[in-house]
C-alpha cells in the first residue's frame, strides 16, 4: 500500500510546471508573404472585372476573382512622379515638399517602403519604371534605389511602335533567379504601358477590335472615328500589360510561391487623355486595384465598396511584412493598412471609417508665366466629388487658343484643339482646356463623367461648404502648407530637368517644340511623363 507521503510527493511533482526547456513550442508565427506589386502607366478604371468589354484584362480579372476586386481605389494626384511618392511613402503629395511635383527632386528626408525592406534583409528589385520622372538621392548625393535592383536586361520584339520592347515577365523570371533562398522578396513590375504615344489604329490592326465594341464615349469627349480609334490603341496596350502581368503569376505558380505572395494590382492615375490624367476629375484619379494572396485573404471573390487611398499601401505592405512602421524610419502617414479588410468574411463597405479620400495638385507640367504649378484640393465620397480650384487665374498656360494643355499629346486631344479652333462655340474645348472656377462639385451616381458642376447650386450650397471644411479640417491636420497660406512653396521648388524650365519663356522667343499628333502652339512634352 502507498504511504500517504508518497503520494503527496507523487501529485504535488505531477502538477509542478514544466521546466523552461521542456515547454511546448509556440505556434510558428507565419511567414510574411512575398509581394509583387504590379502597376501600370496611365491605365484608367477600365477591366473586365469592372464591366468594361472593350479592354480585355483576363489576369487582373483572376486577380480579382481569386482575392479582392476595389471598387473604390484613388490616387491622390494624377501624375506619374507624385502618385508613385505617395504609393511608396504613404503620404499624400502635399506632405512631401518637392515630391507634391512632377519631374522634381525628391527629398531624402522620405523614406519608401522599398528601402525599408531592404534594411530589413528583404530583396527587393523592379522591372522599368519605378518612381520618376524626376531626381531622387540619399543625403549624401547617392542616386537612391526606391523600388529596389533593376532588372531590365531582357528584351523582346514589340507588337507596335508604342509598346516598349522590354519583356518583363523575362526580367521578373531573372530577379526570382536572383533572389537568395530563404530571404523574402518585393518586386515593383513597372510597366510602361498605356503611357502614350500609340501606334495609331493598332487597336483595331493588330488587336482584333472594332469601333463598335466601345459601348459608350465619355460625355466629354466627341464620339467619332478619331476618339474610337484613340481608346481602343490604348485598351490594346493595357492587355498588353495584362499578358505580362499573366506570365509572372504562372512562373509563381510553377515555383510554388503563388500563395504566399500578396499580389496587387494596380495604375499610377487615370488614362491620357483630356480631362483625365492631370486633372482631378473621376477619370483622373480613379485607379482599378485588385490584391490576391491566398494565405492572407479571407473569403476570396469579394468586392470592395471602402474608398481607398494609395497611401493605405505603404502601410499595408509594412504590415504584412511583419514590421512595426518605428521600425522602418519612414515618415508618419495618414494611410490605414488594408489587412483589416483582408481578414474580413464579407465585402462592401468593410470599414465605415473609409467613407472618403482627398485628392489635389501642385505643379505637373510647366508652361505657364513662371512655371508655375495649378493648384487643387479635392475630396472624394461615394456620392460626391468637391473641388478647390486655388488659382484659376492661372489659365490659360500660354496661350488662349490652347487652354488648360496639361495631358499628354494625342488623336483626341488634338480633334478638340482643332475642332474649337474651326468653331469657338465648339462644346467638348471648354470641358478639357477651358478655364476651371473657384469650386466644383459632382454628383458622382447621376454624373460619374464630371460635366454638371453644382457648386453655383442653392440646392447644394450647405452639402458643399460642408464637404469644404472637412477636406480643408483634413488637410490642416496634414499640415497642408496651402491650407496657411504658404502654397508658393510649391512653385518655389526646383524642376529636375533644366532644359525644359522657362518654357513659356523659350515659347515666346520662338523655340519650336514637339510635333506629332499636335501643332506647335500645343506646348507638348508627352516622353517627359
Amino acid at each position: 500500500m502507498r504511504s500517504p507521503l508518497l503520494a503527496l510527493t507523487f501529485l504535488f511533482v505531477t502538477w509542478l510546471p514544466p521546466i523552461q526547456g521542456a515547454q511546448p513550442a509556440a505556434a510558428a508565427k507565419p511567414p510574411a508573404p512575398n509581394i509583387l506589386f504590379a502597376i501600370a502607366d496611365d491605365w484608367g478604371a477600365h477591366a473586365g472585372a469592372y464591366g468594361t468589354k472593350w479592354v480585355k484584362t483576363p489576369n487582373f480579372d483572376r486577380v480579382a476573382r481569386d482575392g479582392l476586386l476595389f471598387r473604390n481605389a484613388y490616387t491622390p494626384n494624377a501624375k506619374c512622379a507624385p502618385s508613385r511618392a505617395a504609393i511608396l511613402t504613404g503620404r499624400n503629395s502635399w506632405q512631401l515638399e518637392e515630391a507634391a511635383n512632377h519631374i522634381c527632386f525628391f527629398p531624402a528626408k522620405f523614406k519608401g517602403w522599398g528601402e525599408a525592406l531592404v534594411e530589413q534583409g528583404w530583396f527587393v528589385g523592379h522591372t522599368t519604371k519605378g518612381w520618376g520622372p524626376g531626381v531622387a538621392k540619399d543625403a549624401a548625393g547617392n542616386n537612391r534605389q526606391m523600388t529596389g535592383r533593376a532588372f531590365n536586361e531582357r528584351k523582346h520584339t514589340p507588337a507596335t511602335t508604342g509598346i516598349l520592347p522590354t519583356d518583363y515577365a523575362a526580367n521578373f523570371d531573372d530577379f526570382l533567379a536572383a533572389a537568395p533562398a530563404g530571404k523574402p522578396w518585393a518586386f515593383w513590375y513597372g510597366a510602361v504601358e498605356p503611357h502614350r504615344g500609340y501606334e495609331f489604329g493598332s487597336g483595331v490592326a493588330k488587336g482584333g477590335k472594332k469601333l463598335s465594341d466601345i459601348d459608350r464615349v465619355p460625355a466629354f469627349w466627341p464620339d467619332n472615328e478619331t476618339v474610337r480609334h484613340d481608346m481602343l490603341d490604348y485598351a490594346y496596350e493595357v492587355e498588353h500589360f495584362d499578358r505580362h502581368l499573366g506570365r509572372m503569376l504562372a512562373t509563381l505558380e510553377q515555383r510554388g510561391l503563388l500563395a504566399n505572395t500578396l499580389v496587387v494590382v494596380t495604375s499610377d492615375h487615370g488614362m491620357p487623355f483630356p480631362r483625365g490624367k492631370g486633372s482631378a476629375y473621376e477619370y483622373s484619379n480613379h485607379v482599378p486595384m485588385a490584391a490576391m494572396w491566398t494565405n492572407g485573404i479571407a473569403a476570396p471573390g469579394r468586392v470592395i465598396d471602402d474608398l481607398i487611398s494609395f497611401v493605405d499601401l505603404a502601410p499595408t505592405f509594412v504590415e504584412v511584412a511583419g514590421l512595426a512602421w518605428a521600425q522602418t524610419g519612414m515618415a508618419p502617414s495618414p494611410g490605414r493598412s488594408l489587412t483589416d479588410i483582408f481578414r474580413a468574411p464579407r465585402g462592401g463597405q468593410v470599414n465605415p471609417a473609409r467613407d472618403h479620400v482627398l485628392i489635389g495638385m501642385e505643379r505637373h507640367d510647366i508652361g505657364r508665366p513662371g512655371d508655375v504649378g495649378y493648384p487643387i484640393r479635392g475630396i472624394v465620397t461615394h456620392r460626391r466629388l468637391y473641388l478647390q480650384n486655388f488659382e484659376p487665374s492661372r489659365w490659360p498656360a500660354c496661350n488662349p487658343e490652347t487652354g488648360y494643355l496639361n495631358v499628354d499629346a494625342s488623336p483626341t486631344k488634338t480633334f478638340i484643339l482643332d475642332a474649337r479652333r474651326k468653331n469657338p462655340a465648339d462644346p467638348f474645348w471648354p470641358l478639357s482646356f477651358g478655364k476651371r472656377p473657384a469650386e466644383e462639385l459632382y454628383d458622382l451616381a447621376a454624373d460619374r463623367d464630371c460635366v454638371r458642376n453644382l457648386a453655383a447650386s442653392t440646392a447644394h450650397a450647405a452639402e458643399k461648404n460642408a464637404l469644404r471644411d472637412r477636406m480643408h479640417a483634413a488637410l490642416k491636420a496634414q499640415e497642408d502648407p496651402r491650407m496657411f497660406g504658404r502654397g508658393d512653396v510649391f512653385d518655389k521648388y526646383l524642376h529636375a530637368n533644366p532644359q525644359h524650365v522657362n518654357f513659356h519663356e523659350r515659347y515666346m522667343k520662338g523655340e519650336k517644340l514637339n510635333a506629332g499628333w499636335v501643332r506647335p502652339t500645343d506646348f507638348e512634352k508627352a516622353p517627359l511623363d
